[in-house]
């Protein structure tokens, strides 16, 4: 299962649009919200998560993907059960993903360290000793992908479509909603 992180201030587009992919693609996603059901995004947009953290079973995290938004990161950098996730997941190997700032947050925990990634422009200096690839809209390495921003939010969410499920269904949900 994909699970994807919402705390208050997340950016929609990050997270809703890769979930909608993923379950184009026949991916089980869960939204889990950090303090409850409903969340609101940074642009006052309020969606019900499918579970709150306190639910979530963690073994059956495939992968754990973090959306940015400064309110959400902020919300998920506080927050000792998501960190704790966070690194379990690491210790078990499940994929990471995170988008815009939240890379920041697997920078901050030493999950980047020495890893080729991507955050939002101007944040570069939060990343640690990442080695973070300027202008690059997705960087996948190893079971590790990030995304620059709202604005690569297609492109990120395709690429963990194709990490899970691989090339041929991507290029087949990329078909179906006409991104080119």
């Amino acid at each position: 299962m994909v699970t994807i992180l919402l705390g208050d201030g997340f950016e929609e587009a990050e997270a809703l649009v890769p979930a909608d992919l993923l379950r184009r693609a026949g991916v089980d996603v869960t939204l889990v919200g950090l303090d409850g059901l409903r969340v609101t995004g940074g642009h006052g947009i309020t969606v019900c998560a499918d579970r709150s953290l306190e639910e979530l079973d963690p073994d059956g995290v495939e992968m754990l993907v973090l959306p940015g938004g400064m309110g959400g990161v902020e919300s998920i950098q506080m927050n000792l059960f998501a960190l704790a996730l966070i690194q379990r997941c690491r210790d078990h190997g499940c994929w990471l993903a995170a988008i815009c700032a939240a890379p920041t947050i697997l920078a901050h925990l030493g999950i980047l360290d020495r890893r080729r990634a991507v955050c939002y422009p101007g944040m570069e200096e939060e990343m640690g000793s990442a080695v973070v690839q300027k202008g690059a809209r997705v960087v996948a390495d190893g079971r590790i992908i990030t995304g620059e921003a709202a604005g690569s939010a297609f492109d990120f969410g395709l690429a963990l479509v194709e990490a899970l499920r691989g090339a041929e269904a991507a290029r087949r949900v990329r078909h179906e909603v006409h991104y080119r």
